[in-house]
Formats: C-alpha cells, structure tokens, sequence
C-alpha cells in the first residue's frame, strides 16, 4: 500500500473525542509496527506520507499542518527542544488524522501545545485536546508504559520521572501529565 494511500485510510471523518483519538494514536503504532521505544515519530510520519519541514518560526509558533490537492505537510519550530519538536510533530500529525476536514479548509498554526498553549489548557477547544491526547499515546503509548512500569511509579521521585522521560525522548512535563493520567 502507498504512503498515500495509508494515510487515507488512517483518516477517518473528523475525531473529537479523547477515546477516539487514543483509539487513533493506537491504529498509528498497530499499522506501521511500532513496539518499542522511543517511538520514531519521524519515521510513522514519512512512512504516512507527509511532508515534514522544520524551520525557525517566529513567536511561539510550535507548528503547522494542512493538506493541500492531498499533500499533507506539517511543519515544526526546530528552535524548540528536540523533545518539543517530537511532541509538535506528534500533536500536528494528530490534526491531519484526526480533523482532515478542518486542514483541508486552511492551514492550522499551534502556538505551543500542552503545556504552553492557554486554549487547551483552558480545555475549551476540542481539537487541541484530542490532537495533545492523540500526542501522549503516540510518544508514550500506555501499554509500553505499563511494560517500563510494572509496579506503578511514584510521582515523587524525580530521577525515576525523569530516566523514563529519557527513556521515551520526551520533556519532565510531559512525562509526569502522561503517568498522573496513566489509571
């Protein structure tokens, strides 16, 4: 099958709900394979089909995403943290799954994501909250989290929140909201 052609058929109508776009995130690792960490974003989304661009983006601009004449093309702030840039990459390939219609329509710019952005902190805007749900289970999918964390771990200690930060390349912060939402 064509890279085209597997991201047609990973996109759906549009989600807006957190199931579904966990349920999404997941359809992603099961079809391209992915079993182990850290999950190669990058990789899933060239083998989708989109173009990637990295570029220095003004303000707080983390990234972009639209589809146009059915090119899907995301790009990513590459002033930002190599985990940050993992996390956009991730957050933006959620909007081209998850809200094909809405990108087809005009290109959408994030300006920062879970934890910079006010819209979704605010939790008012459903499309950033599914494409920042569909993020986390992509970069830190739970059933490997349950695989690296058997026992449970404990929020306090910091060297053992950070080591599994490592683990899966991705920021502290994004670690502790993805393992305080882990039950």
């Amino acid at each position: 099958m064509t890279e085209t052609k597997l991201l047609r058929g990973l996109r759906g109508r549009d989600v807006i709900d957190v199931p579904g776009a966990v349920a999404k995130a997941n359809e992603v690792l099961d079809v391209v394979g992915i079993l182990s960490v850290p999950v190669p974003v990058e990789k899933i989304a060239r083998k989708l089909g989109v173009q990637i661009r990295y570029a220095p983006f003004d303000g707080e601009i983390s990234g972009m995403a639209h589809i146009r004449d059915g090119v899907s093309v995301i790009g990513v702030n590459n002033l930002h943290h190599p985990n940050r840039q993992r996390f956009t990459l991730s957050h933006e390939l959620g909007h081209l799954l998850l809200h094909p219609s809405e990108l087809e329509r005009q290109v959408h710019l994030d300006r920062g994501s879970l934890y910079r952005d006010a819209i979704s902190a605010e939790g008012t805007n459903l499309h950033e909250i599914t494409a920042n749900a569909f993020a986390s289970e992509l970069l830190m999918p739970r059933r490997l989290i349950d695989s690296v964390v058997e026992a449970g771990v404990d929020l306090e200690d910091e060297e053992h929140v950070a080591r599994l930060a490592r683990r899966f390349r991705v920021s502290m912060a994004a670690m502790y909201f993805r393992l305080s939402r882990r039950d």
